[in-house]
């Protein structure tokens, strides 16, 4: 019998600011039958508090460390890089993205990087996840995105319109040097109301 590997959580995300306020929006947004997706759980605080309230909920972490944390306080988790071995469609997918802006010599090599680096622009995991997202939702579902400020709201509003989805601020709150914002994201063509294919 192997024993289990340790946790290291000085390379695990803590819940801060920006992990209270997407809980808020989750916890107003999850309806009892959802079926949910947390990308980039990190501790698993939010997917924890959220299991009870929903019909289902697999979460995932590219980091290792985080992944065991998640299992240490009972939840499903998938060790992956965004949707990468996701299969199914969901109806609520939420994620606190790593979006600050990080240059190449800010980065310490460690596995706590991929929760706080979003590349030079702070949004390079950010369009990934976009862009990949209408594939993983349900017709009906929507997708709750966490970013900041200095990701750049306008640019990531029109990434996502981009892709055929809607991008509403439904949660901000002011956090020290920057802006919180989490995204509604929805496809289109189920939005109520607009866009293509709205009746």
């Amino acid at each position: 019998m192997h024993a289990l590997a340790p946790i290291s959580y000085d390379e695990v995300y803590q819940p801060a600011e920006d992990t209270f306020l997407l809980l808020r929006a989750a916890l107003a947004e999850a309806e009892p039958v959802d079926s949910v997706l947390e990308i980039g759980c990190g501790s698993g605080f939010i997917s924890q508090e959220l299991s009870p309230k929903v019909s289902r909920l697999l979460a995932t972490d590219i980091n290792p460390h985080a992944g065991r944390a998640a299992r240490a306080r009972g939840i499903e988790v998938i060790r992956a890089d965004l949707f990468q071995g996701i299969k199914g469609k969901f109806d609520l997918i939420i994620f606190n993205a790593p979006y600050l802006p990080t240059q190449p010599e800010e980065r310490t090599g460690h596995w706590i990087d991929r929760a706080l680096d979003g590349g030079e622009s702070g949004r390079e995991t950010v369009d990934r996840f976009i862009e990949d997202l209408a594939g993983h939702l349900r017709p009906e579902g929507r997708a709750l995105l966490l970013i900041s400020s200095l990701t750049g709201l306008a640019e990531v509003q029109q990434t996502a319109k981009a892709a055929g989805l809607t991008a509403k601020v439904v949660a901000e709150e002011g956090c020290f040097f920057e802006r919180l914002y989490v995204l509604r994201l929805g496809t289109i063509y189920s939005s109520s109301g607009s866009g293509p294919g709205a009746t």
